[in-house]
């Protein structure tokens, strides 16, 4: 592969999706029958992108495969061995998705093994981890975005729970009204995940009876009848009064390490993360939810929503800095008269256009080709530099600095 080429990506079809976002973004006139919720960028094995290749499509996974350090470059095709390391994603959402957390490397790894070892087939309902690696994410909110991310601090769960359950205390708080700390919060949780489902459906139909009194005093008293709209009944409905509510405006990133519960609730967002899709649910689902594991895999010390903005350069570039090798997510909007010029040193990166149209050339070839809404392009590390030029906005996936050359 020795020039930027053109994808084509999958888009997955989940129930919690959107009729119209994706398909907007797209130029795609017809609505589809089914919810459409995420477009997929990368080399996951459950849905690869192809690549435009000599006026054919191939397998981004086989192109790559093929020349993994004309693509990847040197650095990062070493330190991933011959993989993309990120898998980057349009998510779009009209409902909620299930509560979930991803594992870190290491219990990744074990998992994976373990499951293995079992003979669970990879696709199998039942199964918790479909490969061997850690899933760190970043999502940046396209439009507005509502999401739940971390544990609340112990008083502000106990303040919010005793507003709902006036009638009868909430027995499974009471560990937590002793010990206001990271073991009392898992001892809570603990009872809450464990409950019989007939216990666990009386629970939350107190609390939304408490709640439907309040509902406009607090958000989370809002979202917590939203939920139980979409899942009556479900522990998972009580999630936020225990977890941290976080509204994004556009522009806005959060960052989610392993080990940290959160669910997406709604919006539209550019995701990135590690290529993985290890997810361990804790409810708002009718998928598989393996208690014991999820309460190994969980952090459970409170913690602060840090909204992330990005760091603008002069140019044209605004940068999310997080921790992650695996990728680097940023926003490059131009308006006619500007131009980017990338790094020359640099890693493999995916493009999409997000909104108006330019075009992408390469600096020493004059390869170029034109940009416009819902387009999107791999730039491989062969290619020695490219520039942008138009009035569109852009979101750019690449390695985290970790996987890539120093800048010169």
């Amino acid at each position: 592969m020795e020039h930027i080429s053109i994808l084509k990506n999958p888009v997955q079809k989940y129930a919690w999706g959107s009729g119209t976002a994706l398909q907007s973004l797209l130029g795609w006139p017809e609505p589809w029958k089914e919810p459409a919720a995420e477009l997929w960028m990368g080399v996951h094995p459950k849905a690869p992108s192809a690549v435009e290749v000599d006026g054919g499509w191939r397998s981004l996974i086989d192109v790559i495969a093929s020349d993994p350090v004309s693509v990847l470059g040197t650095d990062a095709a070493e330190q991933f061995s011959n993989r993309l390391p990120f898998l980057f994603k349009v998510l779009a959402a009209d409902r909620p998705l299930s509560i979930q957390v991803h594992p870190d490397m290491n219990q990744a790894q074990d998992g994976f093994e373990r499951e293995n070892r079992r003979n669970i087939p990879i696709d199998a309902p039942d199964r918790n981890y479909k490969d061997a690696s850690h899933k760190p994410e970043c999502l940046c909110a396209v439009t507005r975005f509502e999401a739940m991310k971390g544990f609340r601090a112990p008083e502000d769960i106990l303040k919010l729970m005793d507003r709902v359950f006036r009638k009868t205390p909430f027995k499974a708080l009471d560990p937590l009204r002793k010990d206001p700390n990271p073991d009392g919060l898992k001892r809570f949780f603990t009872s809450l995940m464990t409950m019989d489902a007939a216990r666990q459906a009386r629970v939350v139909n107190e609390a939304v009876e408490g709640a439907r009194r309040i509902a406009g005093e607090d958000r989370a008293f809002y979202w917590l009848l939203e939920l139980n709209r979409e899942y009556p009944g479900d522990g998972g409905v009580l999630s936020p009064l225990y977890l941290n509510l976080v509204d994004l405006s556009p522009g806005d990133a959060i960052y989610v390490p392993a080990g940290e519960l959160h669910a997406y609730l709604s919006g539209v967002g550019m995701e990135i993360m590690a290529s993985s899709d290890n997810v361990l649910r804790g409810g708002l689902t009718p998928k598989h939810i393996d208690i014991p594991e999820l309460l190994g895999i969980v952090n459970f010390t409170a913690t602060s929503v840090l909204k992330q903005r990005p760091l603008a350069d002069d140019n044209f570039e605004r940068i999310y800095e997080t921790p992650a090798a695996e990728f680097q997510l940023s926003e490059i909007v131009l308006n006619g008269h500007e131009r980017f010029l990338s790094r020359q040193e640099r890693s493999v990166e995916i493009l999409i256009c997000m909104a108006g149209e330019g075009l992408i050339e390469e600096s020493e070839s004059g390869w170029a080709l034109p940009l416009s809404k819902g387009v999107s392009v791999i730039v491989p590390s062969v290619v020695p530099g490219y520039t942008l030029s138009g009035n569109m906005a852009l979101y750019k996936g690449g390695v985290g600095e970790g996987g890539r050359p120093e800048r010169s």
